[in-house]
């Protein structure tokens, strides 16, 4: 790992985290939106059998329902969409989608907002999903916690060492400056890092360099935001991961 406080933390996002980021102009935006809720409201609702196709497909309009309901400062209305997907993409076993659907449930700042970044965090490291949307939560997770907080510097690390294991190679270079600016920033308002000799002692002294001792930490961070308001069996999910 290396020290650069100066680098740029622009991150290339993905396609669908990019439309919270470049917004269409509002009338498109209320145009897609009139287009997907006629859509929506030609199923019935509420879904009753999660397992569907057809559940599968409303869960799709709703995730983009979320994300133009954001672009128009629309948060009630981007939770109850989101909101709403979050159990059918388990079902479905869109784990990515499910992460998304969870990351855009806490930028409504509703009242569960922490629990629902919390199990965004879960999804997005238990599965292989982009790693663009790891990055991404954890960085939030970071925006979370206090200046001298462990927790953020553990975020820190996952995300730096998922975007190793994850990242294809044309996005990898960029992704890994990210999160390694990440890491220098925590570092900076953890413990006033300002050297790479400093910073190379403070990774070992928090152990950022042991993934098997750093990921068992995410989950206590995550078991603290989480508390017991999981929308999911987390514990069936578990236990249908492969060795």
């Amino acid at each position: 790992m290396h020290f650069n406080p100066d680098l740029t933390e622009n991150l290339s996002l993905s396609a669908a985290e990019r439309k919270l980021v470049d917004k269409l102009p509002d009338a498109d935006s209320e145009s897609r939106l009139r287009s997907l809720e006629e859509q929506i409201s030609a199923f019935t609702l509420p879904v009753t059998d999660v397992h569907s196709q057809t559940a599968s497909d409303i869960a799709t309009q709703m995730l983009e329902s979320a994300g133009l309901s954001l672009d128009l400062d629309r948060a009630e209305k981007a939770y109850e969409y989101a909101r709403a997907c979050v159990d059918i993409f388990i079902a479905h076993e869109r784990f990515e989608d499910a992460a998304l659907a969870c990351q855009y449930v806490y930028l409504t700042e509703q009242a569960d907002a922490v629990p629902a970044l919390g199990q965004a965090a879960w999804l997005s490291v238990t599965y292989p999903v982009n790693p663009h949307l790891t990055a991404n939560v954890m960085d939030l997770i970071i925006n979370e916690m206090p200046d001298n907080s462990d927790g953020a510097a553990v975020a820190a690390a996952t995300a730096h060492y998922v975007v190793d294991l994850r990242s294809n190679a044309d996005e990898h270079g960029d992704l890994r400056l990210f999160t390694g600016a990440m890491l220098a920033r925590v570092a900076r308002r953890h413990s006033n890092i300002d050297s790479q000799q400093m910073f190379e002692l403070w990774v070992e002294r928090l152990e950022l360099d042991d993934p098997a001792k750093f990921l068992g930490r995410l989950r206590n961070v995550v078991d603290v935001m989480v508390q017991d308001e999981w929308w999911f069996d987390r514990e069936s999910l578990q236990a249908a991961l492969p060795d």
